[in-house]
């Protein structure tokens, strides 16, 4: 053996795992990144469904990486099948927890085998994924468990047992989820329509809430847990959490925190991780608008609507006046294309511009945004509160109720607009975000977050970046 390849041998060696979906890959891959220019070598496991997603939407030679960053891939255990949409939830959740543990040891056997990458020396692993907690134990490896969660989303799933207990689960009716909530440590003014949408089983034996239930509880098993928040943000529910788990350390937003550490045009900074070919043009559209006149509207990659809802945000949106950025994912409307009316895109000719995906990131950092109707999913709550750009709420389910209610009265960056969509409540919302005094305040407000975000990731004393500074020292190194 060679002296390069001894010291080749001896560098940290972390496996990353992210649960199969785009909002799980996405930051997933940034703490991958972030680990590569500390100095590790990074072996990223998709499952081979998702891998191939990948690969067509980003080009065969996509994740070829680099001798230092691989990409692999394990079964799923799912019937195999080409469409390019998103596996059912559930389907996945149980049959990650089920089958995926005896491939992914397989896997680690072979890296631990050759001869051209060092020995596996940690795991990052996604929070529903805790299988790996098995492998990591067996191998005799830290595991750091990463829940792509918000900090109180993260705390309310850690509190499903709870409400098992209290009788409040399963729900007996709809008029049950007005109940109050005052029992979960800093956590104020909640109903229970409030926490994560998985907690309105009806059946004791649901399979989400048993899901959530056995993955928050194995949780406690790590070695420790990141999220992707920022201290200022969620202080007191994360200052609560680590009272209750293993070290927990705040690293957010990722999106700041890899644009600060990995330079855009290099080989990693390239390296991307949308299931969905990203039309770009958007970015070219937004250079010919004025600072603050666009409204972005995307619902992220899982949420799904009604044909009917789809149309009334679009004549809702054509009603505004405003100029639009809209991402209509071909799989948006449940079990039909996503079509809307020929006569609203007469009409919006001038000032819309439709995609099927989006660069996100760089449209929320486009100056010309000034708002955002979201879906309420974390990594666009984040990415919109770190580029100061205030939002209209639609949350779908899983812990999107529970940002929403944050962003609109915790953080104040937020408006909520009701589940049965009106087209004319769409242009009534729109209209307060962008020309409304309450837009105006909440610009303000998110002005401060974003100035709070930067912060964080300050290079001498941010929060987040000495955070991940004492992950990599005091838990991945083990020093």
């Amino acid at each position: 053996m060679t002296s390069h390849a001894v010291s080749s041998r001896q560098k940290p060696h972390v496996v990353c795992v992210p649960f199969p979906a785009q909002g799980h890959i996405n930051p997933m891959l940034k703490v991958a990144k972030l680990l590569h220019a500390k100095g590790f070598h990074v072996t990223f496991v998709n499952t081979i469904y998702s891998h191939n997603r990948l690969l067509r939407s980003r080009g065969p030679n996509a994740l070829d990486g680099l001798s230092s960053f691989r990409f692999e891939s394990i079964p799923d255990g799912l019937p195999e099948t080409s469409a390019d949409a998103m596996q059912d939830v559930l389907a996945l959740c149980e049959s990650t927890m089920k089958n995926s543990l005896a491939p992914f040891k397989e896997l680690l056997h072979r890296l631990n085998s050759g001869d051209d990458v060092p020995p596996v020396s940690c795991i990052v692993s996604d929070g529903v994924m805790s299988f790996t907690l098995d492998a990591a134990k067996e191998l005799g490896v830290p595991e750091v468990l990463f829940w792509t969660t918000s900090a109180c989303g993260f705390l309310a799933y850690l509190h499903f047992y709870l409400f098992v207990e209290k009788g409040l689960c399963p729900l007996k009716d709809e008029s049950c989820l007005d109940t109050k909530i005052d029992w979960i440590p800093s956590m104020r003014n909640l109903r229970l329509r409030d926490i994560p949408s998985f907690i309105r089983a009806t059946s004791p034996e649901d399979k989400m809430l048993n899901f959530f239930i056995h993955e928050t509880d194995r949780a406690k098993l790590a070695s420790a847990i990141i999220l992707n928040t920022f201290d200022d943000l969620e202080h007191d529910v994360i200052h609560y959490m680590e009272s209750i788990l293993p070290p927990i350390y705040s690293i957010g937003p990722l999106n700041l925190l890899v644009n600060q550490e990995i330079y855009e045009d290099s080989e990693i900074g390239r390296m991307g991780s949308n299931l969905w070919r990203e039309e770009s043009e958007c970015l070219d559209w937004l250079d010919t608008k004025s600072r603050n006149s666009v409204v972005y509207v995307n619902f992220g990659s899982l949420t799904v609507m009604s044909a009917k809802h789809l149309v009334e945000f679009a004549w809702g949106l054509a009603a505004t006046r405003k100029d639009f950025a809209w991402v209509i994912r071909p799989d948006v409307v449940v079990g039909d294309v996503a079509m809307v009316p020929p006569e609203f895109l007469t009409e919006t000719v001038d000032r819309r511009m439709l995609a099927s995906w989006c660069p996100q990131e760089k449209v929320l950092s486009h100056p010309a945004v000034g708002g955002f109707l979201t879906h309420s999913g974390w990594n666009s709550t984040l990415e919109s509160l770190s580029n100061g750009v205030p939002m209209v709420c639609w949350p779908f389910f899983a812990e999107q109720q529970l940002n929403c209610k944050f962003c609109c009265e915790e953080w104040k960056v937020g408006m909520e607009m009701g589940g049965d969509v009106k087209r004319e409540e769409v242009e009534a919302v729109v209209r307060k975000l962008m020309d409304g005094e309450k837009g105006k305040k909440m610009r303000e407000k998110v002005e401060e977050w974003r100035h709070l975000a930067k912060e964080a990731i300050d290079h001498k004393r941010g929060s987040s970046e000495l955070n991940f500074e004492m992950v990599v020292n005091n838990v991945l190194l083990g020093e």
